[in-house]
């Protein structure tokens, strides 16, 4: 199979590789619903060591840079509560922590969540947390820009590996919420 996006050896139907993805992922894939279907999800093998934006599209190809998304975890507070939430935005763009991530969290204070917190609680590896499979109760802000794309490239939830999207699928991941300018 051919990844629609990048230049990658090895890309094949995400529901087909289960065994490779940790368990809220896989778990997640199996319970996926909507409008897109699941075998439309492609998981794409790739290596850790570039597992970062910058080296991966100078390793997979320069149309990643406009086509992949990262995923930040964030810790809002509002008087003793502490709510946990997740933003997704282009790659390239920076995330309007302050600003939109603040006001749309319903939160006094937000900064990005410790790592020994987004790791624990998602069940997946810092570098590599993916919007597919989050815990339930979190939301799950997608910058707009990303929902319009026909393919995005996201964690796999591993720093090997990613999975590729259609972007009108982000919308429908559990928790989500379109989002304008969340990015910047």
């Amino acid at each position: 199979m051919r990844a629609p996006l990048g230049d990658f050896d090895d890309a094949r139907p995400a529901i087909e590789c289960l065994d490779l993805l940790p368990a809220p992922v896989a778990a997640a894939l199996r319970a996926w619903q909507g409008p897109v279907p699941a075998g439309e999800v492609v998981y794409v093998d790739s290596d850790p060591e570039v597992a970062d934006t910058a080296a991966f599209v100078a390793t997979y190809g320069q149309d990643l840079s406009s086509t992949s998304a990262n995923l930040v975890v964030l810790a809002g507070k509002r008087g003793g509560d502490v709510r946990l939430a997740a933003c997704l935005v282009p790659s390239q763009a920076r995330l309007d922590v302050n600003g939109v991530a603040r006001r749309r969290l319903d939160v006094r204070k937000v900064s990005f969540a410790p790592r020994e917190t987004a790791v624990g609680e998602t069940g997946m590896e810092y570098g590599g947390i993916t919007p597919v499979g989050l815990p339930a109760a979190w939301p799950l802000l997608v910058d707009a820009s990303l929902t319009a794309l026909p393919w995005v490239l996201v964690g796999s939830g591993a720093r090997r590996g990613k999975l590729i999207l259609p972007g009108k699928a982000l919308a429908e991941l559990p928790g989500a919420e379109v989002v304008e300018d969340l990015a910047r």
